[in-house]
């Protein structure tokens, strides 16, 4: 199982958000909640929590190395871009829809 964790600034409002929007889209290419687990926390608690996770997905401005791949989860705040970062999470984490 791929593990994901989405940051924002505080942990709940928009990371939410996008992480919601990213398990729907997820689910819509065949990829399930077995396949993929996701968290959520704060952009400044990223740092000690990343080395659990694949990738992680941040909802603010994020640079810093940690480790696992970062990308920038606007697209699931605004819907410009989402279908491209969709298909960024799957060749990262190289998933496969459930047959």
């Amino acid at each position: 199982m791929k593990k994901i964790i989405v940051a924002c600034g505080s942990g709940i409002a928009t990371s939410t958000v996008a992480r919601n929007a990213l398990e729907e889209k997820l689910k819509e290419k065949g990829i399930d909640a077995t396949q993929v687990s996701m968290d959520q926390t704060s952009i400044p608690q990223l740092r000690s929590k990343a080395d659990q996770f694949d990738l992680a997905i941040t909802t603010g401005k994020f640079t810093e190395d940690i480790g696992v791949p970062i990308l920038n989860g606007l697209p699931f705040l605004t819907g410009i871009g989402e279908d491209a970062l969709v298909e960024k999470v799957v060749d990262v984490l190289d998933l496969k829809p459930k047959a």
